[in-house]
């Protein structure tokens, strides 16, 4: 006989109730969303330093000739950026940047030193772009074949590049920065050219940043290199030629660095042979801040862009409240320690979850 026969009402239905969260405050969805974007944080501590920087040296910093300073300064280390955002994405590493960086000016300079100097053409201008290129590029193929073919680790492979390529480039010099490296037709477009008030470096930084941007978000390319550095065991079951992929990943970054070599001379008019020895240090520095994972598996050129403005702006402000410039490299420093500190702990907390 049925409860309904008996005259017994159904029970009502308890009403949805949400979990208990143990008498904590339930957070919000979004602002846990939010909370685990590395992009927004890494926006936040830059507005702070923006914001600290202004209150401590008030008209002084965050004028428009600092903005502009800032960009043009981080012009470089932006493009070079780039390239270590894919590498660290494979769970890699790129030491010998500023090495290659010098190398690739050095070849391009010396081409200009011998074919008209500071007056040379635009024939010899763009010849000496195509040598910087090419230079940068096939040094990090071949350390990405290294890598790829020999297994050994990233680490080791462009420590040892850094020291080759900036031994090559003292040979070929003599240790000395060599006069005429660059024409004065690079100089006055790209190193000191402007669009709309813009300056040329800046918008060639943009344009590669959107560029990669777009190819490590929206191409095969770039969802193949985010696969190998999350699980290349199954991407080698999977199919995809891991080794070629690591080849033309590290190629990429010696194409880029190629590139900042170009943006070096047209700015600077010098090979700087031994002003890059940190840039290495700056430029995993940015990418880390940014979000990607030393670990790999995980990033974005976004969050690059973002990480490349910190230590510019740190480095910005600390010289207009007259900090003394050996300090900048410390801070430099301590922020990359901290930088990894928090990526680590992501990954915990990633892991537990």
């Amino acid at each position: 006989m049925s409860a309904n026969s008996q005259g017994i009402k159904p029970a009502a239905k308890a009403p949805d109730v949400p979990p208990s969260d143990g008498g904590r405050f339930a957070v919000p969805p979004w602002l846990r969303r939010a909370a685990g974007i590395s992009e927004l944080w890494t926006f936040v501590i830059l507005v702070a330093l923006v914001a600290f920087f202004t209150i401590a040296a008030p008209g002084k910093f965050f004028t428009q000739y600092d903005l502009t300073q800032i960009a043009v300064n981080a012009a470089i280390y932006l493009v070079l950026g780039v390239g270590m955002t894919f590498v660290i994405i494979t769970a890699g590493i790129d030491l010998s940047i500023g090495s290659v960086l010098v190398l690739a000016a050095v070849a391009a300079g010396e081409y200009n030193i011998h074919h008209g100097g500071p007056a040379s053409s635009w024939g010899t201008v763009a010849v000496c772009v195509v040598i910087a290129l090419a230079v940068g590029a096939g040094w990090g193929a071949l350390q990405g074949a290294v890598v790829a073919t020999g297994k050994v680790p990233p680490l080791i492979v462009t420590l040892g590049g850094l020291g080759a390529a900036l031994g090559i480039a003292e040979l070929a010099t003599g240790g000395q920065d060599p006069a005429g490296a660059a024409a004065t037709h690079l100089q006055n477009s790209l190193g000191f050219g402007k669009l709309a008030g813009i300056p040329w470096m800046v918008i060639l930084a943009a344009v590669v940043t959107a560029l990669f941007g777009a190819v490590l978000g929206a191409t095969r390319f770039g969802s193949h290199t985010l696969a190998i550095g999350s699980n290349p065991t199954a991407v080698r079951r999977a199919g995809i030629p891991v080794g070629r992929h690591l080849i033309m990943v590290y190629g990429l970054m010696g194409l880029l660095a190629g590139l900042g070599a170009v943006m070096w001379l047209a700015s600077y008019g010098t090979t700087s042979i031994a002003g890059h020895s940190t840039d290495n240090l700056k430029v995993i520095t940015a990418v880390v801040l940014g979000g990607t994972s030393l670990f790999g598996g995980r990033g974005s050129v976004l969050g690059t862009v973002i990480g490349v403005f910190i230590p510019a702006v740190l480095t910005t402000g600390l010289i207009v409240i007259g900090v003394q410039q050996y300090w900048q490299d410390v801070a430099v420093g301590v922020v990359l320690v901290a930088a990894v500190y928090i990526d680590q702990m992501r990954r915990k907390t990633r892991e537990r979850a």
